[in-house]
């Protein structure tokens, strides 16, 4: 298992640690897919499922892609629809996108992060 190393949050969640195919968030451990904002945790199904991603634009910036223990691409059309309602989408691989996600959120920036397990 991998820990991330303490930063300040002040009020907002951050990712804490990741190992195979869960994630630790707030304290708590999720298995499997999960979208993790500055609020809280929500589960995901993968890219099938959309309608929460897509919910995000007007909350945050920055979407940043876990997917999973190597680099690839979500589909272009979510993409295009994420950058089209004013959401950048940014892939890596999960442990990368956590480490992303918790150096944002630290800056007070508006980001997520969809995470893939690894």
């Amino acid at each position: 298992m991998s820990t991330m190393t303490p930063t300040e949050f002040s009020g907002v969640v951050p990712i804490d640690g990741y190992g195979p195919g869960f994630f630790r968030v707030g304290g708590k451990v999720y298995r499997g897919a999960i979208i993790v904002t500055p609020e809280g945790v929500q589960e995901w199904r993968g890219f099938d499922d959309r309608a929460p991603l897509l919910a995000l634009a007007g909350q945050i910036d920055v979407l940043f892609f876990g997917m999973g223990a190597d680099v690839a691409f979500p589909p272009k059309d979510l993409t295009a629809a994420l950058e089209a309602s004013g959401v950048m989408a940014e892939p890596m691989n999960s442990a990368s996108a956590a480490r992303s996600y918790n150096v944002t959120l630290s800056e007070g920036r508006r980001v997520a992060c969809a995470l893939l397990p690894l």
